[in-house]
């Protein structure tokens, strides 16, 4: 029997089946062999069903879901503005669903079954539009314990201001059927980015134009279940040298040694003379953190943040600041990504406009745009993907080989065509080093689009994967996959 390399790629890629665990998948990623691009794709230049330029021959790109046949199948099902993605990282079926809220004034959660062939029903909407007034759904994490969290990025009234919440049963809920419960010991903050460390520290950020850092500890780290684990704890906020620093529109990077200063008791209660209490009872974690004891560093618009563990055990956050209101018309880019080691507590620079292109050998400038979004490869590359700017819309590359958290250059990996959109929630597939997914949000025709990046590997990898599996094992491992 004949196997062409490519329909071997698209059964391996498209079903999910390279059985690696993470370690043992790092090396085996393909996404860093690209050439850099140099400019944007034309806005409207490509079809909706095929959005991306991509910077490979060897990428290919698939549409999994899209917000019409949604709405087809149930009308009102689904609000739109699909954000942050990830996938259920631990337990029974581990990769096989990817989960996103919708970032709108009735949002919801929505889940993809990547097993599911049927492009009708493979996805479905697990916490309805509306919820308990759940609003501008952003954050998007997978917990050690094996559930859902989301929150919001609104800073809206008393009620629906940036709560954090869980959903229990993400992987088992039907439709409309899932367990959402808001968790009020996190202080509220515009939400946007949430990430565990490996002592399973939850770090989040308040997505505001002098907004901060924040670490939460729960009391009971490595509880099995949301409940104990958010039952007490204590949250601190990222204070920079002396504290009380503002980045603003451009100005100077804010780095050096850092501290993190208690916000709350251990409880998760307030402090008294330092937590701002909401009418029910919750923490402003906004307010707390510019209190006059606190001195939290304030950068701007903080987005998302991830953590990249390296091969030496340490551990390094890396968070983007957006910086795009009241530019005035800056020539020079915008935004920045800074990197926190956990170890030594020192905040550096990663990257901004300053950084050396790959593809041309000059610093970036003004085509590095509003990095929003952060994502990491199999094999801790990062990746940055741009907020929506005059046109522009990219997928950052960024390489720190050394691990020293400064990237050594970045390279435009993807370029967003479609109109009125911005590329959102990149996730790299824990199960398949070689598959990447991305949302495409807001685009002006309305359609929301969930899309599939998948890199060929090379022949070597090929070799490598039939020769561990055998060919009887991997076409017994497929049929499996397709009676899921």
């Amino acid at each position: 029997m004949t196997f062409s390399l490519s329909r071997i790629a698209a059964a391996v890629a498209g079903l999910g089946l390279l059985a690696l665990s993470q370690s043992a998948s790092a090396g085996l990623s393909q996404f860093s062999n690209f050439t850099p691009m140099v400019g944007n794709v034309a806005a409207g230049a490509l079809p909706e069903t095929a959005p991306f330029k991509l910077s490979s021959t060897n990428f290919s790109q698939a549409i999994l879901a899209d917000r019409a046949t949604q709405n087809g199948r149930v009308p009102g099902s689904n609000s739109g503005s699909w954000d942050m993605i990830t996938a259920n990282e631990t337990g029974p079926d581990r990769g096989r669903y990817l989960f996103m809220p919708f970032e709108t004034n009735t949002a919801g959660v929505q889940r993809v079954d990547l097993w599911d062939n049927n492009y009708a029903t493979r996805t479905v909407t697990i916490v309805a539009p509306g919820t308990q007034s759940f609003v501008a759904g952003d954050a998007s994490r997978w917990t050690p314990w094996g559930s859902y969290l989301t929150a919001e990025e609104s800073w809206g009234n008393g009620s629906t201001r940036g709560r954090l919440f869980e959903l229990t049963n993400a992987t088992t809920a039907a439709a409309n059927g899932g367990n959402f419960i808001q968790r009020s010991i996190l202080p509220r903050v515009s939400h946007e980015g949430l990430t565990f460390d490996q002592q399973n520290n939850l770090y989040f950020v308040d997505e505001l134009n002098g907004g901060s850092i924040f670490k939460y500890v729960s009391a009971n780290p490595n509880a099995n279940n949301g409940n104990d684990y958010f039952a007490a704890g204590q949250t601190f906020v990222l204070k920079v040298g002396a504290g009380a620093q503002f980045e603003g529109n451009n100005g100077s990077a804010i780095t050096g040694g850092a501290s993190w200063v208690a916000i709350t008791n251990a409880n998760g209660g307030a402090l008294a003379g330092i937590s701002t209490v909401l009418a029910d009872g919750t923490i402003d974690g906004r307010a707390t953190a510019v209190n006059a004891n606190v001195r939290g560093t304030g950068y701007n618009r903080p987005e998302d943040l991830e953590i990249r563990t390296l091969a030496n055990g340490k551990q390094i956050v890396y968070f983007t600041t957006t910086d795009s209101d009241n530019d005035g018309g800056s020539s020079n880019g915008r935004g920045r990504v800074y990197s926190l080691n956990l170890d030594s507590n020192e905040v550096k620079l990663f990257a901004d406009n300053n950084t050396i292109d790959m593809a041309t050998g000059q610093k970036v400038g003004a085509t590095w745009s509003n990095p929003d979004n952060l994502a990491i490869d199999a094999d801790g590359n990062i990746y940055v993907i741009e907020d929506q700017d005059g046109g522009k819309a990219d997928i950052w590359f960024a390489k720190d080989a050394d691990g020293d958290g400064v990237a050594d250059a970045v390279g435009k990996w993807a370029s967003l065509s479609t109109v009125g959109a911005e590329p959102t929630g990149l996730y790299f597939d824990t199960v398949n080093p070689n598959v990447a997914y991305v949302n495409v949000q807001h685009p002006s025709s309305g359609v929301d689009r969930l899309v599939q990046i998948t890199a060929v590997p090379e022949p070597q990898t090929y070799a490598l994967l039939l020769g561990g599996l055998g060919l009887v094992g991997f076409v017994a491992r497929r049929r499996k996959g397709q009676q899921a």
